[in-house]
């Protein structure tokens, strides 16, 4: 079974999508959806990392994630889990980890991860240092790594 829930962070309304045993997704949402799913915990759960996130302090938990993706994207999207709070990294700095030749099949992945700010795709940026691609906007990004000053 599927349960969804909405967050109204500061940035935007966040649909979370969870199987009832971990969250599977979570992502920026334009418009309000109808929720009728049962309290869940996980899902209760993400809440309380999203109140933490969006008050300013780093989260010193992680809910339960489980994304679905073809393996090479959840193997990037595990490394992307290893970026320190408030610090960034380069899609090329991921693709020497995990040891791909192809720093833009990493952007690839990056771009395809379906659970946002908690598989912290916003801290991955340009070789030059710059705000590159992300799925929901660069203003948002840039907010989200001001966020983590």
């Amino acid at each position: 079974m599927t349960y969804q829930a909405q967050y109204n962070s500061p940035l935007g309304l966040l649909t979370m999508t969870s199987d009832g045993e971990s969250l599977k997704e979570l992502y920026f949402s334009d418009r309000p959806v109808e929720v009728a799913s049962p309290a869940i915990s996980i899902l209760e759960e993400t809440r309380c990392w999203l109140n933490c996130y969006f008050n300013g302090e780093k989260p010193d938990f992680t809910p339960q994630v489980t994304p679905s993706g073809t393996l090479f994207q959840r193997q990037v999207w595990s490394e992307l889990m290893s970026i320190p709070y408030g610090e960034t990294v380069t899609y090329g700095d991921i693709a020497r980890c995990i040891n791909c030749k192809s720093a833009q099949a990493v952007g690839g992945a990056v771009g395809s991860n379906p659970i946002a700010i908690i598989i912290p795709c916003h801290r991955v940026i340009g070789s030059d240092g710059s705000l590159t691609g992300y799925a929901y906007g660069l203003e948002r990004k840039r907010l989200l790594l001001l966020r983590e000053q």
